[in-house]
């Protein structure tokens, strides 16, 4: 007997595909990470992430104008200062005469109205032992010190222009700290991204390269362990419960278990960020003719969204979002 019900029907040709289609992605979803360095004349590639470079605050400038045309939603700055100006407790992130808050400002002043600036908001590319907060006497985290030092920064930030923080250091109570500095400072209407589930992930190695880490010995006493999920979701409870404004969960292809259970639970919104090491991997790839660049570039962040992710950060986020136009 012929089968009566068939779904192959609405695969036939692409326009009923698309048609039908579960999953959208809009170019507005799609937010791009990118590095401005201090002391460099012209753009500069990163050997492990081919296409992708530090930027002077020129080219950073024209880089966002490209992102402008494109649609895409935001931008996430991080900052790479000289190494002569890395110290202990990442103070070259809290001077307003520091890269990124330098970076912040003038890409405000130009685009401030067009698009989403956003800062990334730890001390890890500004200390010289490469840790996202301050180390106390045995050569751990103090995480309460660390608060201090991310509400100055938030607040630096801001006074930058930054339309909204990315706390991405993972330490306990950063959220509802930063949020009090924040208002006690006036600034009630800076939006707060809580990379509340950041897990200690092995697709990180690029980023250091691009960021330049001067990281001693590794961050998982305050990233999360990969083998757990639950916490996850409680690290994000607990972030949208002090004021979070938008959660992330870092990496994104490894973890799309989490950031779905993430996105059942939040009433805020929920991105993900498709790391470094996630790039690196389909560039390589495709760099050896193994796979379809562009088919696996559209099906990692179609993957991401149909996970339950509001919004992406992606390397690839202007070339995605010229496909989908």
């Amino acid at each position: 007997m012929s089968p009566t019900i068939r779904p192959r029907r609405l695969r036939r040709t692409p326009a009923l595909r698309r048609l039908v289609a579960e999953t959208r992605i809009h170019p507005s979803q799609l937010i791009l990470p990118m590095f401005v360095a201090d002391g460099i004349a012209e753009a500069r590639p990163i050997g492990s992430m081919p296409g992708v470079v530090q930027h002077t605050i020129d080219s950073a400038s024209h880089a966002v104008e490209e992102a402008i045309e494109a649609g895409i939603g935001g931008v996430m700055l991080f900052g790479v200062p000289r190494d002569e100006d890395k110290d202990a407790t990442g103070s070259a992130g809290i001077d307003p005469d520091g890269i990124l808050n330098r970076a912040t400002a003038a890409l405000d002043e130009r685009f401030g109205d067009d698009t989403v600036i956003q800062t990334d908001l730890c001390l890890d590319e500004f200390t010289d032992h490469g840790h996202c907060g301050v180390l106390d006497e045995w050569g751990g985290i103090d995480n309460d010190e660390t608060l201090e030092r991310y509400a100055e920064m938030a607040i630096a930030q801001v006074d930058a222009g930054s339309a909204m923080v990315g706390l991405s250091g993972m330490m306990d109570g950063q959220v509802a700290f930063v949020r009090d500095a924040l208002d006690d400072a006036g600034y009630e209407d800076a939006a707060i991204l809580a990379y509340a589930a950041k897990y200690a992930s092995a697709l990180y190695g690029p980023f250091r390269e691009a960021v330049g880490s001067s990281l001693q010995g590794d961050r998982r006493t305050y990233q999360q362990d990969p083998a757990n999920a639950r916490e996850g979701v409680r690290e994000a409870a607990l972030d949208e419960a002090e004021g979070a404004d938008v959660l992330m969960v870092k990496p994104a292809s490894f973890y799309l278990d989490v950031l779905r259970d993430v996105a059942d639970e939040a009433q805020v919104p929920v991105w993900a960020y498709q790391v470094s090491g996630e790039y690196a991997m389909v560039e390589a790839a495709a760099a050896n003719g193994w796979i379809d660049r562009e088919r696996a570039i559209a099906e990692s962040v179609t993957s991401i969204v149909r996970a339950g992710a509001d919004a992406v950060l992606t390397y690839w986020a202007v070339e995605l979002a010229r496909s989908l136009r």
